[in-house]
């Protein structure tokens, strides 16, 4: 899969070439994703996403649903591109997990605005807190949703300590959920070339 800077109707695969080129090159995107993804305490998730990660997500869409005229395509672009980073942010599905139904829902109820308390810390800089769910309001009076996409906004600073080596910490600092980690060096690696 070819990453292009921008992803177009004509940068995409058919769905007869993505077929092919899945079953090759899946534990590929499987690792990417893996090496995106940064826990935070024992439930909440950050997948980091990439221009691979939602070109891969929209391939998918398109083969699950067998959508293969423009109109549908476009829509799947539209609703997935702006997921890529654009050089001075980060941009990540943000999970909250539990497996036990009724401890999930009671700590969705808890937790309402855990995604605007989400940051980053480039080592050296003040806390840059998530913009969180642009496309739609993912909560309620009552719960938050298990879902979030959160964008982290780095100032030219920031970007140019981040791909200098600086150190990055994500953490959370909402009453029920306060917790922090450093992000490891071979994710923040990755992150890094998302940053211009």
């Amino acid at each position: 899969m070819q990453t292009t800077g921008k992803i177009t109707l004509d940068s995409l695969m058919t769905l007869e070439a993505y077929s092919k080129w899945r079953k090759a090159h899946k534990p590929e995107i499987i690792a990417h994703r893996k090496l995106r993804s940064v826990h935070l305490g024992e439930h909440i998730n950050l997948q980091f996403e990439s221009e691979l990660t939602m070109r891969y997500q929209i391939q998918e869409m398109l083969r699950v649903e067998k959508i293969f005229e423009e109109e549908g395509i476009e829509q799947e672009i539209e609703a997935y591109a702006p997921l890529v980073p654009d050089g001075s942010n980060w941009k990540a599905t943000m999970l909250l997990e539990y497996t036990d139904v009724n401890e999930r829902k009671r700590e969705l109820a808890r937790l309402i605005g855990v995604e605007d308390r989400m940051f980053v810390e480039v080592e050296g800089y003040p806390r840059v807190y998530a913009i969180a769910d642009e496309d739609l309001d993912r909560e309620n009076d009552e719960k938050t949703s298990a879902v979030h996409f959160v964008r982290f906004e780095l100032t030219p600073a920031m970007c140019a300590a981040v791909k200098a080596g600086a150190a990055v910490k994500l953490g959370c600092d909402h009453t029920y959920y306060p917790a922090h980690t450093q992000i490891a060096a071979e994710t923040l690696a990755s992150l890094a070339g998302d940053l211009k």
